[in-house]
């Protein structure tokens, strides 16, 4: 009742010239009644959708298993579950009637940082990275009022807000994360003798950007590079042996092999053949569809470098 006096009076008269006293008249409720239920006159359009956050918020606190994406994906989905047209999607709708566009924007901004702060601490607790959690926690946030405007403005009364909040969901799911596992990165460790010549090469010749780098006493220097995905590939014998026949033309592997997925397989290969690299193997395409050519870089580093080809 409270809701419905507040939203007539938002059209009436605007959201700001609106006031509490307005509100409780309207509704033939006293002013102790409206505290009983609302804060403030804003607590009028979010209650539903902050007592969906409360749950969100409280059920990721508690989870702790090791699947902390598929915490998030059902957590944010129980936002929209049952959630039925209210004074919030009437007032998306009529924002610039009821004069509370601003209102709304500032609103929707903090319920925002809410949702984003217990999605980015679940993962954190999963294993990302700070950086990973924080702009994956963004999106999801982003994608619950995205899917709740668009629904307010498109489907709210006649459709669900599941719908609209899944294809939302999509977009969030779709950013790379690194958030399972207890090993949080992949660093190859290189002792190299030449360390200008070597660090050129890999940094601005393959591309690799330069992520840290420190000194320290007597000349010691180290710069960490920027690989992009890692993975550890752990082979048998007899697939070693399978691959070298499939990418050489009778090389061997050594016992641990680099890997550097390209865009251009023989692009890369000549701009670093003609950087001092030796070719061990030159391009070819794989069984597996993926152009593959074998290098021996500087440090003495065996390298593979492939380029995903994809289906025929």
């Amino acid at each position: 009742m409270l809701a419905e006096a507040a939203c007539e009076l938002f059209l009436e008269q605007g959201f700001e010239a609106t006031s509490i006293a307005d509100i409780t008249t309207r509704a033939g409720v006293s002013r102790s009644s409206f505290f009983n239920y609302f804060a403030s006159k804003s607590d009028i359009l979010w209650a539903g959708l902050d007592e969906r956050i409360a749950l969100l918020e409280a059920r990721l606190a508690g989870e702790q298993g090791p699947d902390a994406a598929a915490d998030v994906r059902d957590a944010i989905a129980m936002i929209a579950t049952g959630f039925a047209p209210d004074s919030l999607a009437l007032a998306v709708r009529n924002a610039t009637a009821m004069r509370l566009d601003d209102e709304l924007e500032r609103e929707a901004g903090v319920r925002r940082s809410r949702i984003a702060r217990s999605v980015a601490e679940r993962l954190r607790r999963g294993g990302a990275e700070r950086l990973d959690a924080e702009v994956t926690a963004a999106a999801w946030a982003g994608a619950v009022l995205a899917a709740l405007e668009a629904w307010a403005h498109d489907g709210a009364g006649t459709t669900s807000l599941e719908r609209f909040l899944a294809r939302a969901s999509a977009s969030a799911e779709a950013l790379p994360s690194r958030e399972s596992g207890a090993v949080r990165q992949l660093r190859v460790v290189v002792q190299a003798a030449e360390f200008d010549d070597a660090l050129a090469f890999y940094r601005d010749v393959l591309g690799m950007p330069q992520a840290e780098a420190y000194e320290a006493e007597g000349g010691a220097r180290v710069v960490i590079l920027d690989a992009g995905r890692a993975t550890l590939e752990l082979a048998n014998a007899a697939q070693v042996a399978f691959i070298d026949s499939v990418e050489t033309d009778g090389a061997t592997s050594d016992p641990i092999r680099l890997g550097f997925e390209v865009d251009d397989t023989q692009g890369t290969a000549d701009r670093l053949a003609a950087a001092g690299a030796q070719v061990e193997a030159s391009a070819r395409v794989t069984p597996w569809r993926s152009l593959n050519a074998r290098l021996r870089g500087p440090a003495d580093l065996q390298l593979t470098l492939f380029q995903e080809l994809g289906p025929l």
